[in-house]
């Protein structure tokens, strides 16, 4: 057979995809390609998920990629060879139908837990709940403001605490705000908290989490919002219970100064 180099060189090609992709996913890890560590009690069911849906995909695109190259190979013109067609198969379009149909089944199922903790379980008892919320956070047009109601849980009184970018909540608490938008569409987005939540203008949208370890989390917009949609980056301090306690009496302090 005559050696077809630019042949060599398209299977190489559509070779090196899947090889490189593979070498990308064993070696994420030591280039910090994966999600930071999380940091909330719920941060584990959403890693399991996108683990799920990792190893599906991976699997898919590398059985593909292989299936492709062979078919090259395989099935290349040749100066003497014969070409024939065919027309559909309906055993192939049954198992590729079937098939991503009991993938995307297995998905919605495995999901199940992981969305009744986050959007449905919402803590009914401790300092804050829905009804009681730690905090309101507003987006807009290309900022946050943090609304800490005054001593009697009142957010539209005169000794509102309003905090721009920064949210000040107490570890291993669970923490219920409400988020709203003023304007557009935004999205709040922790990644270390593993936490995600549009803000729809018109809508109060309840939202919990529970910080496990203390520190200074990104706060960003994943929802283009506008030209200076790069300016929404706020931060999420989480403190001890009296570090908490003591900024809030600081900020009510301050707030008492100035009047």
């Amino acid at each position: 057979m005559k050696f077809n180099l630019f042949r060599v060189f398209v299977v190489l090609l559509f070779l090196a995809v899947p090889v490189l992709g593979v070498w990308t996913f064993v070696d994420a890890e030591r280039w910090k390609m994966w999600f930071p560590e999380g940091v909330t009690t719920y941060a584990g069911e959403i890693d399991f998920l996108f683990d799920i849906i990792l190893w599906m995909v991976a699997i898919t695109f590398v059985g593909t990629e292989f299936l492709l190259v062979w078919a090259i190979w395989r099935f290349s013109k040749k100066e003497d060879g014969k070409v024939t067609y065919t027309h559909g198969n309906h055993t192939l379009e049954v198992v590729w139908s079937a098939v991503p149909a009991l993938l995307l089944i297995f998905i919605a199922f495995s999901q199940m837990g992981a969305w009744s903790t986050i959007k449905m379980n919402f803590p009914d008892e401790g300092p804050y709940t829905v009804d009681a919320p730690m905090m309101e956070v507003i987006a807009g047009q290309f900022d946050w403001w943090v609304r800490y109601p005054d001593e009697e849980g009142n957010f539209r009184g005169e000794d509102v605490i309003d905090v721009p970018f920064d949210i000040h909540v107490p570890v291993n608490t669970k923490v219920v705000f409400r988020l709203k938008s003023r304007d557009v569409l935004h999205s709040f987005f922790v990644p270390k908290f593993r936490l995600k939540q549009d803000a729809v203008p018109g809508m109060s949208i309840p939202v919990w989490f529970e910080a496990t370890e203390t520190g200074s989390y990104d706060l960003i917009c994943a929802e283009l919002c506008g030209w200076g949609h790069y300016k929404m980056a706020g931060r999420v301090h989480v403190l001890e219970e009296q570090e908490y306690e003591d900024w809030l009496s600081q900020k009510r302090s301050e707030l008492y100064a100035n009047d």
